[in-house]
């Protein structure tokens, strides 16, 4: 069942199926971010419709209904000839949601709206007692309070009347349910709002926690429509692309004074690794320098050690930093800014975090991480990407000296340098570059996945010795990975975690296993089909015809299976096996930006506007 979800720029969210259902704990109409972009609270569950012509009742959950989307989710009712259309969006940093009614009709009818009231945090169940919910009914609307939180639900409907209930019904979210997840909620009818009309009209059922509203629904409406469009003459890039940028537009969120990035929706925060990989897609491309600035700043500012967080807790919003690749990662992302913006003088501001950074992998920082005698970085378990874990047991622990971190340490290095040569700094990394360089290519004779302990899995982490702006490994070897790549692990949807030959392999994330055994086991990620395109556009020169059949290949029928409907949202993982059933989040932040990333920078050769000029400067 295919879902849809808007969001306000602050981590809240609106979110159900296409058929207007509630299938999961995380759907909602109102899920509002209480610390942005984090702690999040469900108030509003669903609002249930139906509509009376003469003498009958026809309640919309039993009639099938057409989805839309331009702009904002539709859904398209055709009841005995009365055409009801119900269209979803939030204010832009308000945590404030509407329904548009649209009602097409010349028959006198009455339309009744039935909102499900909540009051928990979006991972948690309730149950009746739970909480209680104190309503007064106001001119045009009602004032909910609930007794478990200090905060205050209005929901206003003009032109209506509202007649006050309340009582519970018990709910069964099947898609929890086959995740092993908790499953069984309850919802608070608080009453009903009537609609009396006998001619064609449109009005806006409004739900806030906002103490104060600042513009009518309209108006609100309205200026979200402006502003999507601004976003996208702002990123002039070809309109086959504006879904996905107005797509990559849900991701952005306010944090304290400055910005970051949402993971994924419905229920990931914001993490350090996901937020720096899809930087680049979400705010480069799209031409959102100065967001890309506030979020590099914002992440500057928790640098701890060397270390660029992992995640903020969801329930706590505090930083964990049990990451090896965030803090490098972080390096490249300033350098992909400077790219595209030439900011020497922001540069100049993050210098000494990239300092520290690189400080604390030579001299050695938390969770074991440090450079060894070799010069190669060295780590503990479940550091990188592959980072799950069961109890005390990690799938992929990927420890000591993971492919991809080494790929990313020297390609660090050589920003650096490059860097350092551009802000007139003392200058050691040019060196050690070398070091690391040499010290790689005489260990890699075979396309390891760990390096010291010569690990063979075929997974798909070899390919950033590729994708990377600066690579380790001579031409050869980069034509071989990628080869190899794309026979074992593309498909349709992005790229399998682990080649179907290994044992370990897993065709299917959800089974008569724990499914975080298959997150990193053959699951597809569609992220991952971004660095894979970069690099194969890079080892066959980038040749338009290349171009062109990477994008039929790689990208068009991704984008085929969504349809014309779609608005852009990407599933965090995939299947390893046909049909490749979508799993995990809804919309996932690096899946968007990734796939948009590599469409305007390596399908459509919209390079960055200062890239020659960076490499010029240091001879290359």
């Amino acid at each position: 069942m295919r879902e849809w979800i808007v969001t306000n720029g602050l981590g809240s969210y609106a979110s159900l199926t296409y058929s207007d259902e509630a299938t999961s704990k995380f759907h909602g109409l109102l899920v509002a971010s209480l610390e942005p972009p984090t702690k999040r609270w469900m108030f509003v569950s669903n609002v249930t419709d139906r509509v009376k012509i003469k003498d009958r009742i026809y309640p919309l959950k039993n009639h099938k209904c057409k989805f839309l989307w331009d702009f904002f989710p539709s859904l398209l009712y055709d009841i005995d000839g009365v055409k009801i259309k119900k269209t979803f969006f939030m204010e832009h940093g308000k945590n404030t949601s509407i329904v548009k009614y649209t009602v097409d009709t010349n028959k006198a009818l009455i339309l009744s709206h039935i909102p499900m009231v909540n009051s928990r945090h979006f991972y948690d169940m309730t149950s009746p007692g739970s909480a209680s919910f104190l309503q007064n009914v106001m001119n045009e609307g009602v004032i909910v309070r609930p007794s478990n939180i200090n905060k205050t639900l209005k929901m206003i409907l003009k032109n209506s009347s509202y007649l006050p209930d309340g009582y519970w019904e018990e709910l069964y979210y099947k898609k929890d349910r086959e995740r092993n997840d908790s499953w069984r909620d309850h919802n608070f009818h608080i009453g009903e709002f009537q609609m009396s009309l006998n001619k064609s009209t449109e009005y806006y059922l409004l739900f806030t926690i906002e103490n104060e509203l600042q513009h009518d629904p309209l108006t609100i409406y309205e200026r979200e429509i402006l502003r999507k469009k601004q976003l996208l003459a702002r990123a002039g890039l070809p309109r086959q692309c504006n879904t996905l940028v107005l797509s990559t537009d849900n991701f952005i969120v306010k944090k304290g004074t400055g910005k970051s990035i949402v993971a994924g929706y419905p229920w990931f925060s914001d993490w350090g690794r996901d937020t720096l990989i899809a930087l680049p897609g979400t705010t480069l491309v799209t031409k959102r320098f100065e967001d890309a600035k506030q979020i590099l700043q914002t992440f500057s500012k928790y640098c701890k050690n060397g270390l660029i967080p992992n995640v903020f807790g969801e329930r706590d919003s505090q930083p964990i930093y049990n990451t090896v690749d965030a803090s490098l990662w972080y390096v490249d992302r300033v350098y992909q800014y400077l790219k595209y913006t030439n900011d020497l003088s922001f540069a100049e501001e993050l210098w000494p975090t990239l300092r520290s950074i690189i400080e604390g992998y030579r001299k050695g920082t938390d969770y074991n991480i440090y450079m060894d005698s070799d010069f190669l970085i060295s780590h503990g378990k479940g550091l990188t990407w592959m980072d799950v874990k069961l109890g005390d047991y990690y799938p992929t622990p990927r420890s000591k000296k993971a492919v991809e971190i080494q790929a990313l340490w020297y390609n660090a290095l050589q920003i650096m340098n490059t860097l350092s040569i551009r802000l007139e700094k003392d200058n050691s990394y040019s060196e050690l570059a070398r070091n690391v360089k040499d010290s790689f290519r005489y260990q890699y004779d075979y396309p390891y996945d760990v390096i010291d302990t010569k690990d063979l899995s075929m997974r798909p982490n070899q390919i950033f010795l590729v994708s990377l702006d600066f690579p380790l490994i001579e031409k050869q070897m980069q034509e071989r990975i990628v080869a190899e790549v794309q026979k074992t692990l593309v498909t349709l949807f992005g790229l399998r975690t682990l080649s179907p030959q290994d044992s370990r392999y897993k065709g299917t994330y959800l089974g008569n296993y724990n499914k975080d055994l298959a997150y990193h086991n053959g699951t597809v990620w569609p992220w991952l089909m971004g660095p894979f395109i970069k690099a194969f556009v890079k080892v066959k020169n980038h040749e338009p015809n290349q171009r062109r059949y990477a994008f039929q290949n790689f990208l068009q029928p991704m984008i085929g299976v969504y349809g014309d409907l779609w608005d852009g949202s990407i599933h965090e993982i995939f299947d390893g096996d046909p049909p490749y059933t979508p799993q995990g989040c809804i919309t996932q932040a690096w899946s968007v930006a990734e796939i948009l990333r590599a469409w305007v920078e390596d399908i459509e050769n919209i390079k960055p506007k200062y890239e020659l000029l960076l490499l010029h400067e240091i001879g290359i």
